[in-house]
């Protein structure tokens, strides 16, 4: 009997639909610090010459002054993606001077948390918005959390794609071509959850961190050496429960069984006072201090391993955009910096991540129960605190499953996805991906995460010794290919347009500040359009 998957993929093979699957965007957002030459925080500003951070499309800062934050625009093809990545990279260290970028996900050696510096952004009123949202997070999540590192993968499917569906499948309900675009992301992200611990095992970099990164909380790390703490089977310290979070957002599981109900839960909880918040206030000497005392100051406080996106209009906010306009790209935040790669993400990797959301997307997808939703989580903690555990198991239906089998299983159905990828390309480069998964899966000892602890235990068993060691590889990779004359003239044009459009915005007037932030609270109110099923 052909199930959903085998059935959309025999239709998207068909000549006249090959236009369509051949579609689709994809863009990467690599966040990572600036260090000195012995691998602790920089303390210089944001380099002026890279441009503005609040202005400029390409090159940012995410929380902390030092944390940059690299944009590639979208791209049709993955190595077109990484390629514009790599260019990012070369031009912001012809400006670095003797800095590097670091080359972990998790933070460098942190000083004190009064000493690192929260990005700023100009006296705009939107520069000064920037800057009390990241004090707000610092009163929330401490400084450190927010200094850690990952890469965000930024993945759409061509809007044709989602009509061929629509046309080739009876619904029970009438829906419009928006209507079931946002819902089939929706059901994306739902398989998502459900598998995306093979991602962690796969690609998950962190097993270790510095040992003053937890600044004092209690742990169940192991000692590798003064200066280093790990667990001995962990993939992903970053996406475990000592990586970004805190209490007030424990409660909160916008489910994605539907647009309309993710788009509630996240409005509610922006406009839900939380009492230890609501305790600190809003300003403290006349100075604010967080934008509200809500469980969430803004929607993007939310922090998910992957969240429906669309991109949105001047003045608008998130949960705006997604209500008037419906979903148009899925963004991935759980993939840590891949440290043995110069830009943080290998083009293979990729390759995989695309065959593995076309599966996500093709596969059916039923709504996800509260009780189910729990499975997943567990599995997905369990897989990055002991992914490489021998004789670990992951609930799968009624039963415990080793994770190699059910990954190996995994893989076995997503080979499909790759090979009708490969057939539009004429080339195998998603099933030799697939292949260098399957690898991983029979020795764990393949991963990245043991990777790293081979390197670490190899050279002094020091965390912070091998990030500058990997950072210092990598800025000589670099510093020997500059960018051309066309590149560097390029981004010097975008950072040049960037300073003048900062300089226009705080030349202009501003209205009183406590003004601004009243009104962009009350800009987050959506009407649900319908009731999920």
């Amino acid at each position: 009997m052909p199930t959903l998957l085998t059935r959309r993929l025999a239709l998207l093979a068909e000549e006249k639909h090959r236009a369509v699957l051949a579609g689709g965007l994809r863009g990467i957002e690599r966040e990572t610090l600036r260090v000195d030459r012995a691998g602790h925080l920089a303390h210089t500003p944001h380099p002026v010459a890279m441009g503005s951070a609040l202005t400029h499309p390409q090159i940012t800062t995410d929380y902390a002054e030092a944390l940059l934050e690299f944009i590639t625009p979208a791209e049709k093809d993955i190595a077109d993606t990484v390629a514009k990545l790599d260019g990012i990279h070369r031009y912001a260290y012809s400006k670095l001077g003797d800095e590097l970028l670091w080359s972990q996900s998790m933070p460098c050696q942190l000083p004190p948390e009064d000493e690192i510096e929260i990005a700023w952004y100009g006296t705009s009123n939107l520069g000064t918005l920037k800057h009390v949202y990241r004090r707000g997070l610092a009163l929330r999540y401490g400084k450190a959390m927010q200094c850690i590192a990952g890469i965000h993968y930024n993945y759409s499917l061509d809007e044709r794609l989602w009509r061929v569906l629509a046309e080739n499948e009876v619904s029970g309900k009438r829906l419009t071509p928006r209507s079931f675009q946002s819902e089939a992301y929706l059901a994306t992200i739902r398989n998502f959850r459900r598998y995306s611990w093979v991602l962690m095992y796969l690609f998950g970099a962190s097993p270790v961190l510095s040992s003053g990164f937890l600044r004092g909380r209690p742990h169940k790390l192991e000692t590798l050496s003064d200066d280093t703490l790990y667990l001995p089977y962990a993939t992903s310290l970053r996406m475990s429960d000592l990586g970004y979070q805190n209490d007030a957002q424990s409660g909160l599981s916008p489910h994605e069984n539907c647009l309309d109900s993710y788009v509630a839960a996240l409005t509610k909880a922006v406009n839900q006072p939380y009492e230890p918040y609501a305790k600190l206030g809003t300003k403290r000497d006349g100075e604010w201090i967080q934008l509200s005392t809500n469980v969430l100051q803004i929607e993007n406080e939310y922090y998910s391993t992957i969240r429906p996106k669309r991109v949105i209009q001047t003045g608008e906010r998130p949960i705006q955009a997604l209500c008037a306009r419906g979903v148009q790209y899925i963004e991935v935040r759980c993939m840590d910096v891949d440290p043995f790669e110069p830009v943080g993400i290998s083009v293979a990797a990729g390759r995989f991540l695309d065959a593995f959301l076309l599966f996500c997307a093709l596969e059916e997808s039923p709504t996800i129960t509260p009780e189910q939703g729990a499975v997943y989580t567990e599995n997905f903690a369990r897989t990055v605190k002991e992914g490489r555990r021998p004789g670990l198991t992951l609930r799968h239906g009624d039963s415990e499953v080793p994770l190699p089998v059910w990954g190996a299983e995994l893989l076995e159905r997503i080979r499909p996805v790759a090979a009708l990828l490969d057939a539009l390309r004429g080339d195998s480069v998603h099933a030799d991906a697939i292949a260098a998964q399957a690898a991983k899966l029979a020795d764990p000892e393949l991963t990245p995460s043991a990777k790293v602890l081979a390197a670490l235990r190899a050279n002094g068993k020091s965390f912070a010794a091998f990030g500058l060691a990997q950072s210092e590889k990598h800025a000589a990779y670099f510093r020997s290919h500059p960018p051309t004359a066309e590149e560097a003239a390029y981004f010097d044009n975008l950072a040049a347009i960037s300073l003048a459009e900062q300089a226009e915005m705080e030349a202009a007037p501003q209205s009183n500040f406590d003004d601004y932030v009243a009104a962009y609270r009350a800009s987050n109110l959506c009407q649900s359009r319908q009731d999920c099923d």
